[in-house]
């Protein structure tokens, strides 16, 4: 479910009518903002509208929590893609879906369906969102040389965090404003999704026109997407498959559960036993400062993997992750009303969420080292959604059993089987680590 070229200039190919010069800087960016902005309305957007709109933190979890699963299942229909149509084709096509779903949440709010209406447009959105993640990975792969996907992998990050800040900080910061200016939480949120669908369709419009039309970029024979099929079965051939899996499915067991949780924690009222902060606000700590803190966090955790190692650095990185989660506690003990402080109590959390995450992000791509990289890697990843959706869709439910204070006591001590899955795994040591 992350991203200028220095490279010499050299003579541009001569142009067929399929084929034209990549010009990266002209869609890179944009393509890999546009992959971001679903995924950030799907698991963030969804939950803080809804927690606006007064459904129950259960339901919220349960259901929020169930739309992680297109991207757990997209390696299956990944062969598809590269079978019928080209992927310059799909992304174009899905990001006009995209914006079309985008619009039909707008429609449905306020009404009688903005609950169940609007989580089965969620659904849609949620589906295109993962192909076209298949799309554009794809397409990438297809559009620059070898030398020009390695210098555009930062690029790509920093367009996907943007489209983070821009989801979780200026989204619900809007939605906050719209709602105080309409009075009514539906309507502010119509206006949000309202304005999300129409820089949708501006951005696929604006991809269908600029996007080049390599002429690798073609549909895939059937034998291929057999053999793709084959290629994931070899993933569960390992022998310390129950290893891998324990890892993959356990390192963010707490984190799954908090996450669904943070948004209504800050939101809900003191007397709740939340922190009672505004739309806006919640805005700026969780989706501005939070987000920032979180991509320090992972430029140096990467950094300091690359000098000393995963296997040197995967007790700090899990400690890294577990270890702030105590802020949690604290926050729902004290319920300070203070906003910098609950700011700078978030800013600590999430830039230990975001080094201690670059140790599974390294490890994944350990596992999926090898002849069949590709393939193996994008069931990683799917792991990884499942690892999310699985202990997400019980939380809400926990949490309205066991209060904020005593469901952030639980999360903590569901840290335990990331500290075991971790003893487990075996890794190389100089795995990660610059050696040159």
């Amino acid at each position: 479910m992350e991203p200028a070229d220095k490279t010499p200039k050299l003579a541009p190919p001569m142009e067929t009518p399929l084929e034209r010069p990549a010009q990266p800087w002209r869609w890179v960016p944009s393509l890999y903002f546009a992959q971001g902005l679903p995924y950030v309305a799907v698991m963030t957007l969804s939950v803080v509208m809804y927690k606006n709109l007064g459904i129950s933190n259960t339901d919220i979890a349960l259901y929020t929590s169930w739309l992680y699963l297109p991207w757990v299942i997209k390696p299956l229909w990944s062969p598809l893609v590269e079978k019928f149509g080209t992927r310059r084709g799909w992304t174009v096509l899905l990001q006009f879906v995209s914006g079309t779903a985008l619009a039909m949440v707008a429609l449905l709010l306020p009404g009688p369906l903005q609950w169940r209406g609007t989580l089965a447009i969620f659904w849609l959105l949620a589906f295109s969102s993962a192909t076209h993640d298949i799309a554009a990975d794809g397409f990438y792969l297809h559009a620059l040389k070898s030398h020009q996907q390695a210098a555009f992998v930062g690029v790509r990050s920093t367009a996907y965090r943007l489209a983070m800040i821009a989801g979780q900080g200026g989204l619900v910061w809007l939605a906050g404003f719209f709602a105080d200016r309409q009075g009514d939480a539906a309507r502010g949120w119509s206006w949000v999704f309202a304005s999300l669908a129409a820089l949708f369709v501006a951005v696929a419009a604006w991809h269908a026109w600029v996007l080049p039309r390599p002429a690798s970029d073609r549909p895939a024979s059937q034998s291929e997407g057999v053999g793709y099929l084959r290629v994931l079965a070899t993933f569960f051939q390992r022998p310390d498959l129950a290893r891998v899996l324990g890892f993959l499915l356990l390192y963010r067991f707490a984190e799954s559960q908090l996450l669904k949780l943070v948004p209504p924690f800050l939101l809900d009222a003191r007397e709740a036993g939340g922190l009672g902060l505004t739309t806006q606000q919640v805005g700026f700590v969780y989706g501005t400062v939070g987000v920032i803190a979180l991509s320090v966090g992972g430029i140096l955790g990467g950094l300091a993997i690359a000098r000393w190692g995963l296997k040197r650095l995967l007790w700090p990185m899990v400690l890294a992750m577990c270890a702030p989660n105590l802020v949690f506690v604290a926050l729902a003990i004290a319920q300070p009303s203070s906003l910098p402080l609950i700011t700078a109590a978030f800013a600590v959390e999430q830039f230990g969420y975001g080094f201690g995450f670059c140790a599974y992000l390294l490890y994944m791509m350990l596992v999926a080292g090898g002849e069949h990289r590709t393939a193996h890697y994008a069931l990683c990843t799917g792991f990884m959604a499942l690892g999310m959706m699985l202990p997400g869709m019980p939380a809400g439910w926990l949490q309205e059993k066991l209060g904020y204070a005593n469901f952030f006591v639980w999360v903590c001590v569901a840290t335990l089987p990331a500290f075991l899955a971790t003893a487990l795994v075996k890794v190389d040591p100089d795995f990660g680590r610059k050696t040159t």
